[in-house]
Parts: C-alpha cells; sequence; structure tokens
C-alpha cells in the first residue's frame, strides 16, 4: 500500500532496538485509522498500468471472465478499478474493515472479503493474484509462508504478481503520518520460495524506473 520510493529513499533503515513498536501487528490498526486519508491521498496515477497489462497478457481466461483475486486491495482504487474495467472479474481481500468499507462504496459490484491474507483459504482458484504495495507489511516469516497461500489460490498457468523491496531489510515508512513496518526477503529467497511452490519467476525488476521505482516481480504456476 505504500510505494518502495517512500520506503526505501526517503527513511534510513532502522537498528533492530527501534523496530520494537513499529511491528507488522501495527499494520492494519494503522489501516483502521487512516483509511479515508490513505484512499484521498493514495496516487490514481496508475503508474502500475504497465505491470498490470503484463499480468493480463500473460494470465489464463479458465471460465467466461478472467478472475482475479487483489490481496491487501485497500479501497479499490486504482488497481480493482483499472481491470473492473477491463472485464476483469476482481475478487478484493483487506485486513482492514475500514478499507473494506471503502472498496464496497468505490466498486459497489465487486466482490469483497475482511479477511488477513495470512493463512487466507477461500477455496476457489483465479487466473491471477495480486499482493501490490501489501505483501511487504508481513513479517518476513509470514512473507515465507504466504507462497504456499499463493499458489493455493491460483488455477493451473496463473499469474502472480507482487512488490517488495529490492533486499533483505526492514524499514519503517508511513501513512498519513503515523509509521509502518515494511521488509523484504533477498531476490535469492523470493526465487527459492517460488519454486519450492512449483512458480517460475516471468519478470523480475528492482526499482523499476518505469514504475515509481517500485521493486516487481511476476511469476507463473506450473500447470
Amino acid at each position: 500500500m505504500i510505494a518502495p520510493d517512500t520506503v526505501r529513499l526517503a527513511l534510513p533503515r532502522l537498528p533492530p532496538y527501534l523496530l520494537v513498536t513499529m511491528t507488522p501487528e501495527n499494520i492494519l490498526p494503522t489501516y483502521e485509522r487512516q483509511a479515508k486519508g490513505f484512499d484521498r491521498n493514495r496516487s490514481k496515477a496508475l503508474f502500475e498500468r504497465v505491470w498490470l497489462d503484463r499480468l493480463l497478457a500473460h494470465a489464463p481466461q479458465s471460465t467466461g471472465k478472467r478472475r482475479v483475486l487483489d490481496l491487501g486491495c485497500g479501497a479499490g482504487r486504482p488497481i480493482a478499478q483499472y481491470l473492473v474495467d477491463r472485464r476483469v472479474e476482481v475478487t478484493g481481500v483487506d485486513g482492514a474493515a475500514a478499507m473494506v468499507a471503502l472498496f464496497q462504496e468505490n466498486l459497489p459490484n465487486v466482490r469483497v472479503f475482511h479477511e488477513d491474507m495470512r493463512g487466507l483459504d477461500l477455496q476457489e482458484t483465479f487466473d491471477a493474484v495480486i499482493a501490490w504495495d501489501s505483501f511487504f507489511h508481513l513479517s518476513k516469516d509470514d512473507q515465507r509462508a504466504m507462497f504456499k497461500t499463493f499458489a493455493h489460490h491460483l488455477a493451473p498457468r496463473g499469474v502472480l504478481l507482487f512488490t517488495s523491496g529490492p533486499e533483505d531489510s526492514e524499514v519503517i515508512g508511513n501513512v498519513e503520518g503515523e509509521e509502518v513496518y515494511h521488509a523484504s526477503l533477498g531476490p535469492d529467497e523470493y526465487r527459492a520460495l517460488m519454486t519450492e511452490q512449483g512458480l517460475e519467476v516471468l519478470r523480475y525488476v528492482p526499482e523499476d524506473p518505469e514504475c515509481d521505482f517500485h521493486t516487481v516481480w511476476m511469476a507463473r504456476l506450473a500447470g
């Protein structure tokens, strides 16, 4: 939910003792408090478009409409809105009830669940799964566990799109003036975790200058 340039450029990496009160468990309460301000100020310039178009180009279409699961969907703008405008059947998931309420206001005809992505089991699969600026709020151990969850929700040949940091790190960013935790594993570990789940990396661009310097991964499940 927070742009990696904010994480990497605006704030220094902090020593572990300063991270004690800024933990992943503070993320959802922070977004509960700041949902309206975040939705109001979140960039709608759609710099993500190049990667969303790549996702749609690679994802299968296993049913009448291409189905996409948006994990950490926030208020639905601009990513879910862009996909819906392209006749994609979107399902949103967010752990902050205030964000889910805004998503329902912004996209009243789109299905959304108030659920934590950690350990999620919707008992269905999707042609693509997105975790854009959301997954990197999790602890490193929770990130490691998420790859099984990603794979579990992908149809054969389904595509995963997510953002991370460019290196193994823990940093503190901010949303609407409140501090928020971010973490990243190293690129080699992300690759290994995806390989374990049958995911083949299609594209990886650290600090992509075409995408507001986000570090972006796209992978495909074997099928």
